[in-house]
């Protein structure tokens, strides 16, 4: 929706509003309108046009843009429409790998928790899931205007992790825990979203948070890898990498909670988790690997530099 660095100054001001019409009409014949595309709409235009700053801000936040439509347009094409979804043997394979034994029979780690859940640990990972997109969002805000040159190492790590994900999700559609919970081991199309365990921070608090949040889900056959696990480790890999201190600590806990909260409130297994690190492993790598060897992509992340650079080379 945002020109390419390279272009934006030379095509006028026209071009970012073309953009943003072309995408609400095709966003509309695609998946119909949503309020939400307004917003993501008049956020980027006023950024680009408010000042310098903003302009430049916006610029570089082109790629979580990119993440968002992505992430959006997948509703379009659900993965179970194209591949076979795995529900059962995801379910045993959990069960026979980190099955736990309790009151003569073996579970899984999901069904374990759903029977000894408590308030404080319901509010604690309500808490922990709130921060998979707020943190990676934040942290990013932050190395934009400290650390440019590793924000956009972030960036890219953050972009590539989710397409990596995103083509996971197609070639192996997986139902998530509350799915066998609630209909069985049989697949059923069509499946509304679920807030699972997150209900009862919802309940505890009299708010419908993750009830808002589940109920635009994209896809919910989509539980592995664990995209809400892989955030927390980049953020907490570029955060050793930019030296910064004791928010190292802050957001290894951070880390740790969301895996997890993930588990306990029984959206994703425990191989879920370990499929969401190890993708985002990759990401790091791939992107690690792309800076140390291509000069390509560090002509593409210097063009970058330079179009989020002020007038006065800040």
């Amino acid at each position: 929706m945002l020109p390419s660095p390279l272009s934006a100054g030379r095509q006028g001001p026209w071009l970012v509003p073309a953009l943003s019409l072309a995408y609400l009409l095709f966003s509309y014949f695609l998946i119909g309108f949503r309020p939400e595309q307004l917003v993501l709409v008049g956020l980027c235009n006023a950024c680009y046009f408010l000042s310098d700053t903003t302009r430049r801000f916006i610029t570089g936040f082109s790629i979580f843009v990119v993440f968002w439509i992505l992430y959006d347009y997948m509703r379009a094409f659900p993965n179970y429409a194209y591949r076979a979804v795995d529900v059962a043997g995801l379910y045993h394979t959990e069960k026979s790998l980190f099955g736990i034994s309790h009151l003569g029979r073996v579970v899984t780690p999901n069904e374990f928790w759903l029977l000894h859940h408590t308030a404080w640990l319901d509010v604690l990972c309500g808490i922990f899931y709130l921060c998979w997109v707020p943190i990676p969002l934040a942290f990013a805000g932050y190395l934009f205007f400290k650390n440019r040159p590793l924000f956009f190492a972030f960036a890219l790590t953050f972009l590539l992790v989710n397409i990596l994900g995103f083509v996971v999700y197609y070639l192996h559609p997986a139902a998530p825990p509350w799915y066998v919970q609630q209909h069985g081991l049989q697949f059923q199309p069509l499946t509304m979203g679920s807030t699972a365990g997150l209900a009862r921070f919802d309940r505890f608090f009299g708010v419908s948070i993750f009830q808002g949040i589940y109920a635009k889900n994209a896809n919910i056959f989509a539980a592995m890898p664990s995209l809400h696990s892989a955030y927390p480790a980049i953020v907490l890999f570029y955060a050793i990498k930019n030296r910064s201190g004791l928010f190292n600590a802050f957001f290894l806990v951070v880390m740790l909670g969301i895996w997890f909260a993930a588990v306990y409130t029984s959206h994703h297994y425990v191989l879920d988790v370990l499929a969401g690190i190890s993708i985002a492993i990759t990401g790091i790598g791939i992107i690690r690997l792309l800076l140390a060897k291509s000069r390509l992509f560090n002509r593409f992340i210097a063009a970058f530099l330079r179009a989020t650079a002020s007038s006065s080379g800040a």
